[in-house]
């Protein structure tokens, strides 16, 4: 069947939250593209006249599919190389949606997005539909045909595992730039003391390099141990040169609402580490080095206006 123009602007306009919620429900953006994209060609092939909400049509067939995906995806991820993070999101990329409460902002955090993956695809469907997009229940119940007495208890249960992984507190934006600061600091002073001072006791450092970069299959926990590997990380060296490819550049930015160093090599986008920072200090350093996983990044980075002089060069 072919569309009118109506058909198209009217997925158009829904194109936006599509992709939000495809991106928070799979983690990965290329794969919320796809998934918004098949979308699009099931709407093609529906009789769109006899649609009374498209809307909500739309939703549904979109989180089935992204939950088709994310079946898949947990068989996946058992042979994946290494720890597998989500794919970051660079501040002002409209895939990261609505900001407009508390909610939507903490459900695009790249330390939710992580805490997502120990949900069942049900449960993440139901938290993601009713706490970043409010949902009610009821539309969700149809959506997922569940009861709406069932949708309540499935979000209940995934809220509560959610609160259990999260860090403790939050510091405000400015307070959070001047700990980056500190952190890159600390890191390059070539001493371990500066770095234990700034994280919490139970600190832990992820990274993600999906078999084709060097990445520890196995998370550092605790200040000491994480300090240790921060201060390697960053000391100058031929090795680390090669890896990199060049001179790396250090930004501090923000991906997915939250405080991110962004390391760029020859206007590529080498890695994006985001820190998780409470009020005891930086708890978590979640870095995203898998090339495969940086490429919106790098085109965010390169379409963006300039982002002035970086924090530092190393190699």
């Amino acid at each position: 069947m072919v569309l009118t123009t109506s058909g198209v602007d009217r997925f158009e306009a829904s194109r936006p939250r599509l992709e939000a919620i495809a991106y928070r429900l799979l983690g990965s953006a290329s794969e919320a593209e796809d998934v918004v994209q098949e979308t699009y060609l099931r709407w093609q092939a529906a009789d769109v006249d006899r649609i009374e909400v498209p809307e909500a049509w739309l939703t549904k067939v979109l989180t089935n599919l992204c939950l088709n995906q994310l079946t898949s995806a947990r068989a996946r991820r058992e042979t994946y190389v290494g720890q597998w993070l989500p794919e970051p999101l660079l501040a002002g990329d409209p895939m990261l949606g609505p900001a407009d409460t508390a909610e939507r902002r903490e459900s695009v955090s790249y330390a939710v997005l992580t805490l997502l993956e120990r949900l069942t695809p049900g449960e993440r469907a139901v938290y993601v539909l009713r706490e970043a997009f409010d949902y009610p229940h009821r539309e969700i119940a149809g959506i997922l045909d569940l009861t709406e007495a069932a949708s309540q208890q499935i979000f209940h249960r995934a809220k509560k595992h959610v609160a259990e992984g999260k860090a403790r507190s939050e510091v405000d934006e400015a307070a959070a730039r001047r700990i980056v600061e500190e952190f890159l600091a600390a890191a390059t002073s070539g001493r371990t003391e500066p770095l234990v001072r700034l994280l919490t006791q139970d600190a832990v450092a992820i990274g993600d390099g999906g078999g084709k970069v060097p990445a520890r299959a196995k998370a550092f926990e605790g200040a000491l141990a994480v300090a240790t590997f921060m201060r390697g990380l960053f000391k100058p060296g031929p090795a680390q040169r090669a890896l990199a490819g060049g001179t790396v550049e250090l930004y501090s930015t923000s991906a997915n609402g939250g405080p991110a160093v962004v390391a760029v090599v020859d206007g590529r986008v080498f890695g994006v580490m985001c820190l998780e920072i409470t009020a005891e200090g930086i708890a978590a350093f979640r870095n995203q080095v898998n090339p495969d996983k940086l490429e919106r990044a790098t085109r965010q980075w390169a379409a963006a206006p300039d982002h002035g002089d970086p924090l530092l060069r190393l190699f």
